[in-house]
């Protein structure tokens, strides 16, 4: 766990597991306990609980879930840090969260002693392969690795870069930290700008490009389809228009035919009713 100026003299210690009670409850999605739990089989306590003695016990400030589990496991003693005060944010403020090349390491380092399995276990996925891929590391410029590695852009932007050259991506790094947007659709809309001498070409089955032509083309089939359904209903209403002019022109010759008229009125009066309706419906 890396801490800031405020606990580099914060004292670690051993404690009890009975005489450790957690500030406030807070409820988190079992999976994420489940992940917690199995990490902590694996591997242990890799980040001790920050505490604050309340009498003669101590407060969770950070690692409720961390806590739960070692009373799971049937766990004695615990790993903690003393908090300088008494928050229950403090701990989490204090952490900072290991960045994707230091993972990197760190799995590296623990192959050396712990299987495969435990370690994807602890980590809460099937396998570990993908996290130890160096090929992303080494497609990026290094000021863009730099910055991968202090976490101000994720692995998602991270590998949309990879479709430009080195000096492209240093380009579009200095825009985000110009607009101050790290942000993935900020990035791509950078790469879709990118003249063809610096887009990198890797043998890929697709690209941020061919993603466009797709949509391109994909937008002009629409377009087809909805011309298509726009004559067909056009010429549909033209149509039904003619009949209906016929059909009122059929209508007023009958009722202006008096023994018809006449007739009508005295058989079918509805009959009557509506071509009187249709003949109106068509003047103007």
């Amino acid at each position: 766990m890396i801490m800031d100026d405020s606990m580099k003299d914060s004292v670690g210690v051993d404690i009890p597991i009975l005489r450790l009670r957690p500030l406030r409850e807070r409820k988190v999605a079992q999976r994420e306990y489940d992940r917690i739990l199995a990490s902590i089989k694996a591997v242990g306590l890799i980040e001790p609980l920050v505490v604050y003695p309340e009498g003669d016990d101590y407060v969770i400030l950070d690692g409720v879930q961390r806590y739960r589990a070692l009373v799971e496991l049937g766990v004695e003693m615990v790993p903690c840090i003393l908090g300088s005060q008494r928050e229950a944010f403090t701990g989490n403020r204090m952490v900072s969260r290991v960045s994707p090349i230091q993972e990197h390491r760190m799995i590296e380092k623990s192959l050396g002693e712990v299987d495969e399995e435990s370690i994807a276990a602890a980590l809460g996925i099937a396998r570990i392969e993908h996290r130890l891929k160096k090929t992303l590391l080494k497609q990026l410029h290094p000021d863009v690795a730099a910055t991968y590695d202090a976490n101000k852009i994720n692995r998602v932007v991270a590998r949309e870069l990879t479709h430009v050259k080195p000096e492209r991506q240093k380009e579009i790094l200095q825009a985000m930290e110009g607009y101050k947007d790290f942000s993935t659709p900020f990035v791509r809309s950078l790469i879709l700008k990118t003249p063809s001498h610096l887009r990198e070409d890797r043998g890929r089955k697709y690209n941020p490009w061919s993603k466009t032509d797709r949509k391109k083309n994909n937008l002009l089939q629409k377009l087809a389809e909805a011309e298509q359904k726009h004559d067909f209903y056009s010429q549909l209403y033209k149509q039904y228009t003619t009949d209906l002019l016929r059909l009122a022109i059929y209508a007023r010759s009958l009722l202006n035919n008096r023994r018809v008229r006449d007739y009508i009125d005295r058989r079918y009066p509805e009959i009557g009713t509506q071509f009187g309706s249709i003949i109106e419906d068509t003047r103007g």
